[in-house]
């Protein structure tokens, strides 16, 4: 029996032929036992998600974002569960369903607080309690860059690695040894070094986060 066009077959239908069509019709197709409303929102959602991405990665294919976003037999079928359980919160590959995009954390409060520790205690080293609260900073910076809906896991371990653990283990190797030089010139240097590695990968992270 054919299925009567809904509104949301309307609003596919003005997306350009391509694979971001045929992406959000399969969503459609695998969503039909959902309700008008909720199926109509989650297709909203998911086109501007991509409309969204582009504009940020303009260099980025198309077939990269929707794989990003993940299949929309899975797509459909969270959405099916959250529905039927009266709307709980499920997770969606690439973060794309509206009830995960809400509240999360700005992608860049993470970045700052595993970055700016850096360039303050490069610049005061010898300001008390100081150090102590720029582990803090990064160890918090650390935890929210994990539990973020931006990037893809082995972004995010790439990202905890280079801002967090290897600048981190490189201090102590630095101060609890004799293989590095003395002086505060070559303190400076090396410091400047790591931030030069922290702000790279911060600017990484930056560029390659999701919308």
């Amino acid at each position: 029996m054919k299925t009567p066009t809904s509104p949301t077959s309307s609003m596919t239908s003005t997306v350009p032929a391509g694979p971001v069509r045929d992406y959000l019709l399969a969503v459609e197709r695998e969503a039909s036992a959902l309700p008008t409303d909720r199926r109509q929102e989650l297709l909203a959602d998911l086109a501007e998600h991509i409309d969204v991405t582009r504009a940020e990665r303009p260099g980025v294919a198309p077939g990269e974002i929707l794989a990003e976003l993940g299949d929309p037999r899975t797509i459909a079928a969270t959405a099916l569960a959250e529905a039927g359980s009266g709307g709980a919160e499920a997770p969606v590959p690439g973060g794309a369903v509206p009830s995960v995009r809400r509240g999360r954390v700005h992608p860049l409060v993470p970045l700052l607080m595993l970055a700016l520790p850096y360039l303050v205690t490069t610049f005061l080293p010898d300001v008390p309690g100081l150090a102590l609260c720029s582990g803090l900073v990064r160890i918090a910076g650390g935890v929210l860059l994990c539990t973020s809906v931006h990037w893809a896991p082995v972004r995010k371990v790439v990202g905890v690695v280079l801002s967090l653990v290897a600048p981190t283990v490189a201090g102590i190797v630095w101060r609890e040894t004799t293989v590095a030089p003395a002086g505060d010139t070559p303190a400076l240097v090396a410091n400047l070094v790591v931030l030069a590695v922290v702000a790279a990968t911060s600017v990484w992270l930056w560029r390659t986060r999701r919308a």
